[in-house]
């Protein structure tokens, strides 16, 4: 039996829709959402001496389930359809007294003017606004007119819709317009099988007196989980709010179904604030046998660790999902602008709303773990928040990593994931006399600083590469004597400080066009200036070019580790300007002839990396690379004198010889930072 219409436009018709209920017979038909689930959205707004009028009833059963529980017993139906309205009329005539039904078109509707103090609308309005057309956008404002005509100041209109966004836009703009107060209500699932994918809405339209000339508007959301409105500042981002819950929806929906083929991640919000709370990613793993126990898993990343590789990349996740066990696995990362009480509030907060998110196949009532490192939410303090014109906003904070380890580091928050700079924290040295604190005293608290800055530990891998490539300089046994060294990019200054530091007879010059990173630096990081190590304010690009302009040939070595500002470009290290072939010609005319020119290069761009490549070729004779495992990073250690090409064991002979000399006695050094380590993989280009 073929109930669908011909055309959008029939379900406007009468005709239509008399064919379709005499077709269907007695059966209700209910376009979306069961009474159970509405329920509690229309208790809010409809009281039981409220005088109701429901408009394009149809033969739902939804005004009856109304009238039979006491919500309201003064109901007035209308239809378009003769077939409709008889079939209602004869199911409530002898046990509905308060109900009645009537034939009459809603857009000339024959009640006086303020008659009732609700107007309900199931399904109705979706089904007038098929199209945008002039002629159904006329009907609509019709149709609303003659609502806003029968209701009562302070009554409501509450339209139940799949808010599909034409819809909800002309409601909310009309409405608002009006001087109405608007607010959109999302329906609360059973978690049943739904008939409609999306997600059911009902929109409440307070009828107030239109103020002249006023232009306020008050725009309100309730998403399902709470029931306090939260008020959004225009027609925009109501729309938008709605749109991103209709997407989650659907993704639920194909989630539940079929394994991912490729992560997922999404957001989860503050309900105060809007902003992110949580960051989730899920990861299925194929591989996995399923049985019983190991379908789901939810993995808390510790605070501050989330830029690490296991946790912030898609190779990461993959492997610590595989690792774990499970089907799926979902990893939550926190958010450095919000608080958490701990593994069980975070645990309470987050088990309904990651249930939505399960794999297909996940037995009844399962339980569903949650898992961490150590079973902790980790520790993160932030120490300072900034802002800078070239930079935007940054932060410095502490974290907790592996074991007691205490870490600071530099965010730029225009790219959140990503740590700009990072330096090991030594613990705190008790004082000449004074007693060491027990092991079972109270833990110290986040907010105090676990110590001083470890100097002598390199945080970043690029970093031990860059560095490593210094064994390129001086003889193959020995420590490059006096150095000239010139860095570009400060950062939170722990490369140039190592430099300064190890070589002690290296006179460092570092070049940083932001003001705000000295501060940083020698506030936060332990840098400090003296008579061998100078700070220039200047854009590196200026900086190089008069250098080679006035000062040829006076750097053994050159270090660019500088960010790119502009994300559009698939290189975030250097800007491109610093690899384009002038450029690097002007680097290569202030190194001197058996100097080292050592780039941290990180280019997602396939195409732009060759020719980057190809420039440095071009000026450099001999290159040599160091891809960094895990990360985007690759060290290029670039040579234009008439040095020998050296095979990788060479240059891990001359970087042992290196380290060798640069360990004193008394110096300290990190045991894990093998100097021959970081150039056993360089590739010779």
């Amino acid at each position: 039996m073929e109930l669908l219409p011909r055309s959008p436009a029939e379900f406007g018709s009468a005709r239509y829709w008399d064919r379709f209920f005499r077709q269907r017979g007695q059966r209700p038909f209910e376009w979306y959402g069961a009474f159970p689930e509405l329920c509690p959205v229309l208790h809010k707004y409809v009281r039981p001496r409220d005088k109701v009028l429901v408009v394009g009833c149809g033969n739902s059963e939804l005004s009856e389930q109304m009238y039979d529980v006491g919500m309201c017993q003064d109901i007035v139906n209308i239809d378009v359809s003769d077939a409709a309205v008889r079939q209602m009329r004869e199911r409530s005539a002898s046990t509905r007294p308060g109900m009645s039904y009537l034939l009459m078109d809603m857009l000339h509707m024959d009640f006086p003017d303020a008659h009732f103090q609700v107007v309900l609308d199931k399904g109705t309005l979706d089904a007038l606004l098929t199209d945008e057309e002039e002629a159904t956008l006329a009907k609509v404002e019709q149709m609303f007119a003659e609502i806003s005509r029968v209701l009562q100041v302070g009554g409501r209109y509450l339209c139940v819709s799949l808010a599909q966004a034409h819809v909800l836009k002309k409601a909310v703009e009309y409405f608002s317009q009006e001087g109405w107060v608007v607010r959109v209500h999302q329906v609360a699932s059973s978690g049943d099988k739904q008939q409609f994918v999306l997600p059911v809405f009902v929109y409440v339209m307070t009828k107030f007196r239109k103020v002249p000339g006023s232009a306020a508007q008050i725009l309100e959301i309730c998403p399902e989980e709470q029931d306090r409105p939260v008020r959004v500042e225009s027609a925009e981002r109501l729309l938008a709010a709605v749109k991103d819950r209709q997407h989650y929806a659907l993704l639920c929906s194909q989630i539940s179904k079929t394994p991912c083929r490729e992560q997922v991640s999404l957001d989860l919000c503050d309900r105060e604030s809007g902003k992110p709370r949580y960051t989730l990613h899920v990861v299925d793993s194929p591989s996995v046998k399923p049985s019983r126990d190991n379908h789901f898993a939810i993995f808390i990343i510790p605070q501050g660790r989330e830029t690490e590789w296991l946790f912030g990349t898609e190779e990461g996740r993959r492997q610590l999902a595989a690792s774990a066990g499970f089907g799926r696995l979902l990893t939550v990362a926190l958010h450095r602008e919000q608080l958490y009480e701990g593994m069980a509030a975070i645990q309470a907060e987050l088990s309904g709303k990651v249930m939505e998110l399960a794999p297909p196949g996940l037995p009844a009532r399962q339980q569903v773990p949650f898992l961490s490192v150590g079973g902790d939410i980790g520790v993160r303090a932030v120490r300072h928040r900034g802002s800078s014109a070239l930079s935007g906003d940054f932060v410095v904070e502490d974290v907790k990593g592996d074991g007691s380890c205490y870490f600071r580091r530099l965010i730029f928050l225009q790219n959140r994931n990503v740590v700009q700079s990072e330096a090991r924290l030594l613990a705190p040295t008790p004082l000449p006399g004074q007693k060491k604190k027990r092991k079972d005293k109270k833990k110290p608290s986040p907010t105090e600083s676990p110590g001083a800055i470890d100097k002598s530990y390199l945080c970043c891998e690029h970093h031990k590469a860059m560095v490593a490539g210094l064994c390129l300089l001086g003889g193959p046994d020995a420590l490059p004597g006096e150095l000239a060294v010139l860095v570009v990019g400060l950062g939170g200054g722990s490369l140039p400080l190592f430099v300064h530091d190890y070589f002690s007879q290296a006179r460092v010059a570092v070049v940083e066009i932001d003001p705000s990173m000295l501060e940083v630096a020698t506030r936060w990081f332990g840098f400090c200036q003296g008579e061998r190590m100078q700070v220039h304010i200047s854009d590196g690009l200026d900086y190089v070019a008069k250098l080679a302009a006035e000062a040829p040939a006076q750097y053994d070595a050159i270090m660019f580790d500088v960010d790119s500002k502009d994300l559009t470009v698939g290189m975030s290290c250097p800007p491109p300007a610093f690899v384009e072939k002038p450029f690097l010609q002007k680097v290569k005319t202030i190194l001197k002839p058996e100097g080292v020119f050592v780039l941290n290069l990180v280019c997602r761009d396939a195409r732009l990396k060759e020719s980057v490549l190809a420039a440095l070729r071009a000026v450099f004779p001999l290159l040599y690379a160091r891809r960094i495992q895990g990360e985007v990073n690759e060290i290029l250690l670039c040579q234009a004198g008439p040095a020998a090409r050296r095979s990788p064991s060479e240059l891990g002979a001359r970087a042992r010889a290196l380290e060798g000399a640069l360990r004193q006695p008394g110096r300290p050094w990190d045991s894990s930072y093998v100097l021959a380590d970081m150039l056993q993989a360089v590739l010779v280009l």
